[in-house]
């Protein structure tokens, strides 16, 4: 038998066994309701977690910074530089400005961001909920809290065991007191996205916002404060589908964290001693680290679970313990499927035996040229490349159509009751409501034609000016203007019971033209 013996590489000191059971495995779980099992994840380190960090800052700055930036769109527009204004129904984000009938471009990032997140999940798994979920970072800003004050995985096991006594109710007030905080920050900086932040804070802190805003904020601090401290993993576990969904997303060449058994087992925390057995061994020690620091309670090394969340910390931990007993790293690591059981068949025999080390090392120690490496070309397969490609369509189309679209538009409403009147002269005349959309937070002058019907005049009510084909109106900035239009035609000039014609709004100053099919009713028409 090919036995791999743990002395073919340097030794290193042995690592402390941590004493940490994977309480919200699956396997402990009880088929129907039970409390919760407190999870007490020790700090990791290492370059996942460096990065975990990073995404966070990002994260929680763009979160509670964006509704203080400034943008200024001149003295007709709000300056706050991402706004949704309900009141006024804009969505304002830096130099674009987004009309309800436009809300196409709102659909559009929804559908970018959905296949944006089956890219992510079909090249590396459930990255989003590991890195980037708001559950995800707030149970981190919430753990940080939580160490600071009363340490790490040990002395809050420790201190969560122990009597009250002044010290815990003290650090527990504490730690909840900040909680709390967060919380109102979290639902303070939502309500800043609807309206002024700077003139909205100052209302909300003397007792003059609206009653919606305080609501708001006392549900926003209960919910932060619930799922990003009390119920942590549950959320993900119970409550979020995703995990539900993902597996619909994977394939066996994405990227997943795995624990390689295939060069891991037998696992031992005495190597020395079953070497000297001449039993084979493999380089897990057994010592809990990736149990220790997993904000979910489990045990990667059962295998993939639904309650994973791919963070990657149990690789930090293992990747440290490896580099302390001298062993490579990657006993647990992102690895595909298909890599995964080359591997395992490799040291398996086909499945003809258990798992032997031995088969996947050479006689120096090294892994053998048969084990699978990762190979970072296996991201660009045609699943990721159709998704990319699909994303980047819509982003295009929606940058074109952004860059393109008209800033000037007109509708116009027949007048119903009634539909022509038939003046004293013997001329026909039809009313119309003509709203001009000036979509731009200027004032503009623009030209209202009708074109279409020969010897027709209009005359716009409130204006005095003669009757004409065409008038100039100012509109207002970044509003709908509102005329009350009347369009008259000689009665020897009515051929038929309706006429098609046009009515015309051109900007004067520049080159924006909007058109709008209209109708001239006249006697015979159905009513």
């Amino acid at each position: 038998m090919n036995i791999y013996r743990a002395d073919q590489q340097s030794a290193g000191p042995s690592p402390e066994r941590l004493e940490a059971e994977a309480v919200n495995s699956a396997r402990l779980r009880k088929p129907l309701y039970e409390a919760r099992r407190k999870i007490f994840p020790k700090r990791a380190e290492g370059r996942f977690r460096r990065f975990k960090w990073l995404v966070m800052l990002v994260t929680l700055g763009i979160y509670y910074l964006t509704p203080w930036l400034r943008w200024d769109r001149g003295p007709f527009a709000p300056d706050q530089a991402v706004l949704i204004d309900i009141a006024n129904r804009r969505f304002y984000f830096l130099f674009i400005e987004i009309w309800p009938q436009e809300f196409f471009f709102i659909a559009g990032l929804l559908v970018m961001a959905g296949l944006g997140l089956f890219l992510i999940t079909s090249a590396v798994g459930r990255a989003w909920c590991g890195y980037a979920c708001p559950q995800t970072v707030w149970v981190d800003l919430f753990l940080v809290v939580e160490r600071a004050i009363e340490g790490d995985r040990n002395a809050r096991m420790k201190l969560d065991a122990g009597p009250w006594t002044f010290d815990k109710v003290r650090k527990r007030v504490l730690k909840h007191g900040i909680w709390l905080l967060i919380g109102v920050a979290t639902g303070g900086a939502w309500i800043f996205y609807f309206a002024d932040a700077p003139t909205l804070a100052w209302q909300f802190m003397t007792g003059q916002a609206a009653m919606v805003a305080y609501m708001t904020v006392a549900i926003l601090t209960a919910t932060t404060y619930v799922f990003g401290g009390l119920m942590r993993e549950q959320v993900c576990t119970y409550m979020c589908p995703w995990p539900r969904i993902q597996a619909a997303m994977l394939d066996e060449n994405s990227l997943v964290v795995t624990y390689n058994d295939w060069r891991g087992e037998p696992r031992s925390r005495h190597a020395k001693r079953v070497v000297a057995a001449g039993e084979p061994v493999g380089d897990c020690v057994d010592c809990n680290a990736c149990v220790a620091v997993c904000p979910m309670g489990i045990d990667i090394r059962d295998g993939q679970q639904l309650e994973c969340i791919t963070c990657a910390l149990c690789i930090d931990a293992c990747d440290g313990v490896m580099a302390k007993t001298g062993k490579p790293q990657g006993l647990i690591a992102y690895a595909t499927l298909a890599e995964y059981q080359s591997n395992m068949a490799l040291a398996t025999g086909g499945g003809r035996h258990e798992i032997r080390p031995g088969n996947v090392r050479n006689a120096d120690g090294n892994f053998a040229a048969a084990v699978r490496q990762f190979d970072w070309r296996i991201i660009f397969r045609p699943r990721t490349i159709i998704y990319t490609v699909a994303w980047a369509a819509i982003g295009v189309g929606l940058l074109v159509a952004l860059a393109t679209r008209d800033r000037l538009a007109v509708n116009v409403l027949h007048d119903r009751n009634p539909q022509y009147v038939l003046e004293s002269n013997g001329s026909i005349r039809n009313g119309y409501t003509v709203r001009i959309l000036n979509m731009v937070p200027e004032p503009r002058t623009v030209s209202l034609t009708i074109d279409g019907i020969a010897n027709a005049v209009m005359k716009i009510n409130g204006m005095q000016a003669d009757p004409s084909r065409s008038f100039d109106v100012l509109v207002e900035p970044d509003e709908a203007t509102t005329l009350k239009v009347f369009v008259t035609l000689p009665g020897e000039d009515v051929s038929s019971a309706s006429e098609n014609f046009e009515f015309i709004v051109s900007d004067v100053q520049g080159h924006e033209t909007a058109r709008y099919d209209a109708v001239f009713n006249g006697p015979g028409v159905k009513k």
